[in-house]
């Protein structure tokens, strides 16, 4: 085997299991979107669930199909690390927004 070969036991059926699970976890997104009402479950709460459900999805896609599952952490860190760096200016800048029209 060569040092390039992919080592990881990646097989169909493992593309299986995580296709259901981001089937179910998309089939959930449509349950809380189409079928609950507002009265039963307030929008904020949906909308934090569609939150955390979507990172859910993003984790699997990135973890199998990206194969971060299957790397060194150096490997992960450096994807990860930037992405929330970037996240982090995203949200300083939204709370610093309204400084320029308190200004005015």
């Amino acid at each position: 085997m060569s040092s390039h070969e992919h080592t990881s036991s990646f097989n169909v059926k493992d593309i299986w299991r995580v296709f259901f699970v981001l089937l179910a976890i998309t089939v959930v997104e449509f349950i809380i979107a189409l079928a609950v009402p507002e009265s039963f479950m307030a929008k904020d709460i949906k909308n934090w669930l569609y939150i955390i459900l979507t990172i859910m999805k993003a984790f699997y896609i990135v973890a199998y199909f990206m194969h971060l599952k299957f790397e060194k952490i150096n490997l992960i860190y450096s994807i990860l690390l930037p992405t929330v760096f970037i996240l982090g200016v995203i949200a300083a800048l939204m709370y610093e927004s309204n400084y320029w029209l308190d200004i005015r």
